[in-house]
């Protein structure tokens, strides 16, 4: 690695403390900051330091807020007769885009993972079983990421859950739109056969 000033070395290294950047990535973005108006990179800087400030969690679902509850547990109009349960807050959107779903959400804070060291007492499990104690909720979907943790993560919430009287649903995987049978792995061909439906 070329030598460069200690203050852009050091920018180099932090920026490539970030997930899926590499050494060359860092070194284009620390140039680019390098080479930036003044004004641009304080409005970076004061947008990061925003983050760490002024964000939290929602009280009701733990999905990223700047207020005690986040726009979904506020909205009236949401069904909360459904709870859509997901790993981390990001995986909100990919349900949200679809403007099929109406109900509400319950973010876990990541998936079982015994090799990481992640148990189910490590997840926001505790606040969902707090959150059914209160009654209303007739569904729960189970949105967590088709991984051996996200699946891992499904069944054990699954046999949790079903005691309590809820529907626990969980949702379907299989072949992408517009992707070609050749390309899909087994593990990926098995669920859509699976969850094949009546058409």
């Amino acid at each position: 690695m070329p030598d460069f000033a200690e203050p852009l070395a050091r920018l180099i290294q932090e920026v490539k403390r970030l997930p899926g950047i590499g050494q060359k990535s860092a070194q284009r973005i620390a140039f680019h900051i390098l080479r930036a108006p003044r004004e641009d990179v304080e409005r970076l800087a004061a947008a990061l330091l925003d983050v760490k400030d002024r964000l939290g969690l929602c009280a009701e679902c733990n999905n990223i807020s700047d207020a005690e509850l986040c726009p979904f547990c506020r909205d009236p109009h949401r069904d909360r007769r459904k709870i859509c349960v997901v790993e981390e807050p990001h995986n909100i959107l990919p349900v949200e885009t679809t403007r099929i779903f109406d109900g509400l959400y319950h973010v876990l804070h990541g998936s079982i993972s015994p090799l990481r060291g992640v148990g189910p007492e490590q997840l926001r499990i505790k606040e969902l079983l707090q959150r059914l104690e209160r009654g209303g909720v007739e569904e729960i979907i189970l949105a967590t990421n088709p991984t051996v943790e996200g699946e891992a993560t499904a069944v054990y919430l699954a046999r949790l859950l079903k005691p309590l009287g809820v529907k626990v649903t969980r949702i379907a995987m299989g072949i992408p739109v517009g992707s070609d049978l050749e390309y899909a792995d087994e593990v990926t061909m098995s669920k859509s056969l699976e969850n094949r439906r009546e058409i």
